[in-house]
């Protein structure tokens, strides 16, 4: 199994015809991915990659029966993108573009609450179930089937971090990028409980960044609610106040969300953080390995209960005769055939 995406995944590319969208379409579907659609408004009838393009996405669900939408455009268009494919009732929407308002992601967080639509991003990687599909950036080469689950704000360390796994032995069930924005469809705390519920997944890796709180929410998360080995990475340790770091989100502010907290916050419950991406792959392997023994580990044998001795049944005692006669009657019996004797 894997998370959100797998073999039945048939995907939508918005954004199909222009630089990116292109290009990944390629990508994509040399690793397998079933696209079965693509969308630029005023382009319906050309083709990409011998992909059909449509001029909305109702269009494309209708025809192709697509249930995932992956959005390559200007970051002036993803908004009404993803209302776009969420109004057509696309299950899940990943959004790659960067630059997306905050105010206007806020406004998209509380439209798509209480519907079915699922979304990742923006400024995210997507993500990838490797050997299978995936939708996004992703470098497919680097990774490889497994049972290690990695969760990521950050795109550029995912790869790192996998390419590390990859080369100790380590594949993946699912990868996934949350995003680098202050306001994401999909958090830490999703992914960690899809994760938690694949019986694919045995281990997670979680990386974090500078800002927000999401990563402290997560280590609370993880002690509370996980069975499972988690080893985290936070990036931005040597970060300074005040300055954006790469992601939108990635910023320390009002003396909060600095890398230190966020450790220590892993630390607390007892979750392993590694120094450095490198250090991630022996962390996970060191927790693998446990596992293995665990599993190997020959169950102890049930002791018999023992046979509790029923309590021997106390004996009867005879009930003696009843004559009839009275103690006073038999007493006077007596004496009188003792005289008689003696008589005789």
């Amino acid at each position: 199994m894997s998370i959100l995406i797998d073999k039945n995944t048939r995907v939508v590319v918005q954004g199909i015809t222009g630089r990116d969208g292109a290009f990944h379409t390629k990508q994509m579907l040399a690793y397998g991915t079933k696209i079965v659609a693509g969308v630029t408004p005023g382009k319906a009838g050309e083709r990409v990659e011998g992909i059909p393009v449509f001029d909305s996405v109702k269009e494309a669900k209708d025809a192709t029966k697509a249930n995932v939408s992956v959005i390559y455009v200007p970051s002036k268009f993803a908004v009404d993108a993803i209302y776009e494919a969420a109004e057509a009732g696309i299950d899940l929407v990943v959004c790659i573009s960067e630059g997306v308002p905050a105010m206007d992601m806020l406004e998209v967080y509380n439209f798509l609450k209480g519907k079915k639509t699922r979304l990742v991003g923006p400024n995210t990687p997507g993500l990838i179930t490797p050997g299978v599909t995936k939708v996004g950036i992703m470098p497919g080469q680097i990774h490889m089937k497994g049972n290690v689950g990695v969760v990521s704000r950050s795109g550029t360390l995912t790869y790192e971090v996998v390419y590390h796994l990859t080369a100790n032995g380590m594949g993946q069930s699912t990868c996934l990028g949350t995003g680098g924005d202050q306001i994401v469809g999909t958090g830490f705390l999703d992914v960690l409980e899809m994760f938690e519920k694949d019986p694919q997944t045995k281990a997670v890796v979680l990386i974090g960044e500078i800002g927000g709180t999401d990563e402290e929410d997560a280590a609370l998360y993880i002690k509370k609610n996980m069975t499972k080995p988690v080893v985290a990475f936070v990036a931005g340790r040597t970060a300074p106040p005040g300055k954006r770091m790469g992601h939108a989100g990635a910023i320390i502010a009002g003396g909060s969300g600095t890398a230190a907290e966020k450790v220590a916050a892993f630390q607390k419950a007892k979750i392993k953080v590694a120094d450095s991406p490198a250090e991630v792959a022996i962390l996970m392997k060191a927790e693998l390995e446990k596992l293995a023994k665990k599993a190997a580990k020959p169950k102890k044998a049930k002791k018999p209960a023992k046979k509790v001795a029923k309590p021997k049944k106390a004996k009867k005692t005879a009930k003696k005769k009843v004559t009839g006669k009275s103690k006073k009657a038999k007493k006077k019996l007596a004496k009188k055939k003792k005289t008689t004797k003696r008589r005789r």
